[in-house]
């Protein structure tokens, strides 16, 4: 078992390819803060190496309506775990300008989620997604 848990909340009536983006960017998100969750390059028989994966599973969740994501969002971040947030208008942004722009002009109770990405002591990170079930 891990002592760290990474999950991400997806909501639910996502587009399949706006689920997949969103799911992306979030583990990216996690990747890149936490470098204490990154393997090791892949090698193959021939030599050939290749990125590596995070070094844990990542446990995706369903939210059936923004309030469940915000519920989550707002149980992560008293439990101190580390929170990636993805918001609808990103999909209609074309860069990391637009981005910062868009997060930037909602307070967190009132960004339009659509996904999360949690990660931090297991035990918190269940405690903080209670009620979620998982993506299917």
């Amino acid at each position: 078992m891990y002592d760290t848990k990474i999950a991400l909340v997806l909501k639910n009536d996502l587009a399949d390819w706006q689920k997949l983006n969103v799911a992306a960017f979030l583990a990216s998100a996690v990747a890149i803060q936490f470098p204490e969750t990154h393997g090791q390059a892949l090698v193959s028989a021939s030599g050939t190496r290749y990125l590596p994966f995070l070094r844990q599973p990542m446990l995706v969740y369903k939210a059936d309506d923004e309030a469940a994501l915000h519920r989550a969002h707002r149980r992560a971040t008293e439990r101190g775990l580390g929170v990636g947030i993805y918001t609808e208008p990103l999909f209609a942004t074309k860069g990391e300008a637009e981005n910062l722009a868009v997060i930037a002009s909602y307070p967190d109770e009132k960004q339009p989620l659509v996904g999360l990405a949690l990660y931090g002591d297991a035990k918190q990170v269940s405690k903080a997604l209670d009620g979620l079930k998982f993506h299917a």
